[in-house]
């Protein structure tokens, strides 16, 4: 790996007032920046040291802070880094970062840099990297858990294992191929198409996975669907604890979808309030229900509302159609039913009014949550680029088994080398870096 030639520097803390915050340098300055600051030489290895900070230009103090020195390559970057733990004012950030930025061959960093650096080292993987990013933004525990799981190495374990078994058989096959007129064992290119199908069933089966992985990261989608007046925006408020969308008698008064993110057992769930369902009376309105319709046939889990004080749902009337496996049908205004009223085989009673079997309905909701995006016996799949390479590595095993020849087989497997290590970063993936990595915080 290359070496850069220049030194980075970034808050890698969050912006903003702060009882402290955390300023990180990596690169072959480091060093000098302890010393310029702080005007004595850079402290004992990964042990936090009291010093004063001053601008080495004009010489007034900037703060006093805890520097810390992680000397290459036993650090994140794989480079010689240090951190300077700062009072988080303002004023303070803005004076050392200035101050820093005043010094020779140093220059602020970009969003990945510093996880970037860690790649090109050698210290990283690019599942791992990407779980960086995953953790930054983790919401909810079951985030927090995939993403730590995936910085731990359990996915580029997964894929390098894919990988190395690949490399055997390549080796196998390329020396069918190359030593055709040697002493070799009968069978040596034969032997391999086993493995090669072994392979590619492991890998199906862990592109099906209804996307739990993806999911998790971005949520369980809940669209709240049904009639008019049936109260999808009361249910709404009385989940969200607040005034989150307005209800009225008034038919139509939803036209647009209204989120609320929640944190359910540990998953995240997004529940979206819809445009009641019926013939529109104007355009606006039509236009709602053509969101509604969109966002219900997107969303992982339909609420299929139904007024109870109207008597039995009925499977006919509005938002009946979108009764399948994928729905939970919920019949409203608990609290006012008439005697009577049944319901279908695994709906939920509910109102908003009083409360009565709201709990008991994001208890269900939390189950499905569990049921679709926990994690398994292997590491999920967390990114599109990760399943689009799998599918190929898996499209060229398969071609392999069927290949006339042995050297179409090896052309083959080594294209789902090449697959397997563009998750890794274990080829040359120069092109994937900057889609990569700029979605990433600063300092990071």
């Amino acid at each position: 790996m290359s070496v850069p030639e220049d030194t980075i520097f970034a808050l890698a803390s969050a912006a903003g007032r702060a009882g402290v915050a955390v300023i990180r340098v990596s690169g072959p300055g480091a060093g000098a920046a302890v010393r310029a600051l702080t005007d004595r030489p850079v402290p004992e290895a990964r042990r936090a040291s009291l010093r004063h900070l001053a601008d080495p230009a004009s010489g007034e103090r900037l703060d006093d802070a805890l520097v810390l020195w992680f000397p290459g390559p036993a650090s994140f970057t794989g480079e010689d880094v240090v951190e300077f733990h700062v009072h988080g004012g303002r004023a303070i950030l803005t004076g050392v970062t200035e101050a820093l930025a005043a010094l020779p061959g140093l220059r602020p960093a970009g969003p990945g840099d510093f996880s970037r650096r860690a790649f090109e080292q050698g210290r990283l993987d690019l599942t791992a990297v990407e779980a960086i990013a995953d953790l930054v933004d983790a919401e909810t525990a079951a985030q927090r858990r995939q993403a730590l799981r995936q910085m731990d190495g359990a996915l580029g374990q997964l894929y390098e294992g894919w990988r190395e078994r690949l490399l055997r058989a390549l080796a196998h096959l390329e020396a069918d191929i190359d030593f055709a007129d040697e002493d070799l064992p009968d069978g040596v290119a034969s032997a391999v198409l086993p493995v090669l199908a072994a392979l590619a069933r492991a890998i199906g089966d862990h592109l099906d996975d209804r996307h739990r992985g993806e999911r998790l990261r971005t949520g369980l989608q809940v669209a709240i669907v049904g009639a008019p007046n049936v109260g999808k925006s009361s249910l709404l408020n009385a989940i969200a604890g607040r005034e989150v969308a307005i209800v009225s008698a008034l038919a139509g008064t939803t036209r647009d979808v209204i989120e609320v993110h929640l944190d359910l057992g540990g998953y995240p769930v997004t529940l979206a309030d819809t445009a009641g369902l019926r013939d529109a009376t104007d355009e606006i309105e039509s236009e709602g229900v053509r969101r509604a319709l969109a966002r219900a046939a997107a969303a992982d889990l339909k609420l299929v509302l139904f007024d109870g004080t109207a008597g039995d749902p009925d499977p006919g009337g509005a938002g009946g159609a979108l009764v399948d496996q994928d729905a939970l049908v919920v019949v409203t205004k608990r609290d006012q039913w008439r005697d009577g009223v049944s319901l279908p085989a695994g709906a939920l009673g509910v109102s908003a009014r009083s409360g009565e079997g709201v709990a008991t309905l994001l208890e269900r909701i939390a189950d499905l949550a569990a049921s679709r995006l926990g994690s398994g016996d292997t590491p999920a799949l967390t990114r599109t680029r990760h399943r689009a390479a799998l599918e190929r590595c898996q499209a060229a095993l398969q071609r392999a088994q069927q290949a006339p020849l042995p050297e179409l087989v090896a052309e083959d497997v080594r294209l789902a080398m090449r697959c397997l290590g563009e998750i890794t970063g274990r080829v040359d993936v120069e092109q994937l870096l900057d889609v990569i990595f700029r979605d990433f915080c600063i300092g990071k």
